[in-house]
């Protein structure tokens, strides 16, 4: 009972719950958001649906290849047993959030720090925060990393029990069912400079399990890998060289099957780094100037240190990235600061003014006034207005969300199409672009009769004086 009244009336405590709370309110409340959110959501439905857990699938035969299906066998599970609800595809990443935020809790630097304040921290992150809900790999990529360094962290401690060892393997194989390859790229060369640096080549070489660290990793994912080769193949080909070398070298690769080219300057990862951490990016640049000397004399500061900037640097010399990559950078970021809370009593007052934005977006959402926000990134509200029961089309084009919410129904024609249906008189509801609309004949717009639309399409069915 003591510790319950403990816990309430710690602040950090109240705060995280909340922040929490009102991230899984907007996980049931915001539509899956078109491109990235609805492919992948529409990707978990079609194997729930379809029952195919091997290959995922972009569309009904139409083989995903660029990501391994870790995140998307999550949301599929999810889907089969609750329901194809946003709340329910985004369940599992609002879970993964919450088991890294209290198992970092662990590391916090004096144990009179609250339990919470690590996690608080984490949810005052842009980054962290926006990935507690979006469907994506990098949810994740971020537990398979986590796993994978806070493992070897234990596996290198004194007295340090063997399961560690094998938990730094297993991370790195459920990152290779996450994201793949990147995983090794992304933790081993941090962790190979920490050795170095700390003179600890030698219990490195004692304390982790090496070879069968390696066969546990094999086991854990390359199976999945084998099996979707024999069922599509030309797979691994496409997804080691076209995704991971042609990506990340190539800003205009004619290869990708799934996207799109992403021409940033060189560098830009630092200052998505900046943005997404804000405002906790300034008070990190502040503690390396203040602190740098010490930090790099401390074992475990110095750990955290080349974890959080090796990713930017990484990514530095690839002009083909988006802001998710930075997105390994805020569990090391938040050890950091919490590392020096005591020494400033400042902070306490950021955690507080950073979690104004989310209680903002929340008075907005139930004020009803946040929809305008995504109103245009999704055709979910547009897709209400289509004829109930009735057969819904897409010309030329559909996009990820309209597949979702018609439950894949929604099928692709041309102009030729379109004007047989309108000829035979027949019942239905068609998706089409703004640019397209503008292109069609006068005929066929007098045929027409607009039900919704935002800034990028409307639903259209027959006229009815047609």
């Amino acid at each position: 009972m003591k510790k319950i009244k403990t816990f309430f009336r710690d602040p950090y405590f109240t705060l995280f719950w909340l922040l929490f709370l009102i991230r899984a309110f907007f996980n049931g409340y915001l539509p899956l958001l078109d491109k990235t959110e609805a492919r992948y959501g529409e990707i978990a439905r079609l194997m729930s649906e379809t029952g195919n857990w091997v290959t995922p699938q972009i569309d009904y035969g139409v083989f995903f290849w660029a990501k391994p299906p870790l995140s998307t066998w999550a949301s599929a599970f999810s889907i089969s047993i609750f329901g194809n609800h946003e709340f329910f595809v985004r369940l599992p990443y609002l879970l993964i959030t919450l088991i890294i935020c209290f198992f970092v809790s662990r590391y916090r630097s004096q144990k009179k720090d609250s339990y919470y304040l690590i996690g608080t921290l984490l949810l005052t992150f842009p980054e962290f925060y926006l990935h507690a809900g979006v469907v994506s790999t990098d949810t994740f990529l971020l537990l398979s990393i986590a796993l994978t360094f806070f493992s070897f962290w234990e596996a290198m401690q004194k007295d340090a029990a063997s399961y560690w060892g094998y938990l730094f393997f297993a991370g790195l194989g459920l990152g290779l069912l996450s994201k793949g390859p990147i995983i090794g790229i992304l933790t081993l060369p941090p962790i190979l400079l920490w050795i170095y640096f700390t003179k600890n080549i030698k219990i490195a070489w004692q304390k982790v399990p090496w070879l069968k660290g390696i066969a546990l990793m094999a086991l854990i994912s390359l199976p999945w890998y084998f099996r979707a080769e024999e069922r599509t193949p030309g797979f691994i080909n496409y997804f080691i060289v076209g995704e991971h070398f042609e990506r990340y070298f190539n800003s205009e690769w004619k290869g990708d099957r799934y996207g799109f080219p992403k021409q940033q300057p060189y560098g830009m990862s630092w200052v998505f780094l900046l943005l997404f951490l804000l405002p906790w990016s300034i008070v990190l640049i502040r503690l390396f100037v203040s602190y740098f000397k010490k930090c790099i004399s401390n074992p475990w500061t110095l750990f955290l240190i080349l974890w959080f900037l090796w990713t930017p640097l990484f990514f530095s010399s690839s002009t083909s990235l988006i802001h998710p990559y930075i997105l390994p950078c805020t569990l090391p970021a938040a050890l950091l600061i919490s590392h020096f809370w005591s020494t400033h009593t400042s902070y306490k007052k950021i955690v507080f003014y950073s979690s104004i934005l989310p209680l903002l977006l929340f008075v907005l959402a139930i004020s009803g006034y946040a929809t305008t926000l995504f109103e245009n990134s999704t055709d979910k509200f547009i897709l209400a207005a289509k004829i109930p029961n009735s057969k819904v089309y897409a010309l030329d084009y559909k996009s990820y969300s309209s597949q979702y919410y018609t439950e894949g129904k929604i099928k692709i024609i041309d102009t030729l199409e379109l004007k047989e249906l309108l000829e035979n008189k027949e019942s239905f509801s068609i998706l089409i672009e703004n640019r397209q609309w503008d292109t069609l004949s006068k005929t066929i717009k007098k045929l027409l009769s607009i039900e919704a639309k935002h800034s990028k399409r409307g639903i259209f069915r027959p006229s009815t004086n047609h």
